[in-house]
């Protein structure tokens, strides 16, 4: 039988972030940090790709209001960003913003999002708090490696607390001391937050995480921390495709 939080993966997460859109800005600008670990990690990934990204095709996927949109549009002016999401609530809020014209949004489940869909391949690929969120991991994290040129970074912003009990303790007294009475005060629904607190919880430990990026296919994969109250809560995880062997097949021709 599956879990609770499995179960909301494959029927009722995406319409909870649809309910939640409208207020979800007001509730990650509570966190300190949220904003700026984003732009942390994007600016990893930057750093594997340089140039200020001219020329260059990023796909966000889970781009949800576009948070980690405008982190990658900041940390890489010229290139070309696509916001993927499987929510029409919260791509209906990121697009009231203001934006670059470099910038659009798609609407699509990772699972389903192609090069052909988005333009071409990606030279880059960035997934925030998107794999656990998923009903099936490995099948999400295929398809975000699908989506990436040869040679091209794929950079995750992700929860994992499995390996490690402070993290753990941390994690549960945040969301039931702050988020989900926040939640409750400006919103009136918990159950996305609460979803939230127990898919931390169950989600892979960083270790295991990596080996799910090397099982996908990618290479230098390691794990970076960020600074403040989440340090050993919210990590950048960075892989690289392999690069183009001889014989490897044209991937502009999708």
């Amino acid at each position: 039988m599956d879990s609770p939080v499995q179960a909301m993966k494959t029927g009722a997460v995406t319409e909870e972030f649809d309910l939640a859109a409208a207020d979800y800005d007001r509730m990650v600008g509570a966190n300190p940090g949220y904003h700026d670990h984003l732009e942390i990690s994007a600016r990893r990934l930057a750093e594997g790709v340089g140039d200020g990204g001219a020329g260059l095709r990023v796909v966000d996927l889970g781009c949800g209001t576009g948070a980690s949109t405008r982190a990658l549009a900041r940390a890489l002016p010229q290139a070309e960003i696509v916001g993927v999401d499987s929510s029409a609530g919260m791509l209906a809020v990121a697009r009231t913003k203001s934006w670059s014209p470099r910038v659009r949004f798609v609407h699509s489940r990772a699972e389903d999002a192609t090069a052909a869909r988005l333009g071409g391949p990606a030279d880059a690929v960035f997934a925030a708090y998107l794999l656990r969120n998923c009903p099936d991991t490995d099948a999400a994290l295929s398809a975000a490696t699908a989506l990436a040129r040869p040679g091209a970074p794929v950079v995750l912003h992700e929860y994992s607390v499995a390996d490690s009990a402070a993290a753990r303790a941390v994690w549960t007294l945040v969301c039931w001391g702050v988020v989900i009475p926040l939640a409750l005060a400006w919103t009136r629904r918990t159950r996305l937050y609460r979803y939230l607190w127990r898919s931390v919880l169950e989600f892979d430990g960083a270790a295991a995480l990596r080996e799910r990026m090397c099982a996908a296919g990618l290479e230098d994969v390691a794990t970076r921390p960020l600074p403040g109250w989440q340090r050993g809560i919210v990590h950048t995880f960075a892989g690289r495709m392999p690069p183009a062997g001889p014989q490897a097949p044209d991937r502009d021709g999708v």
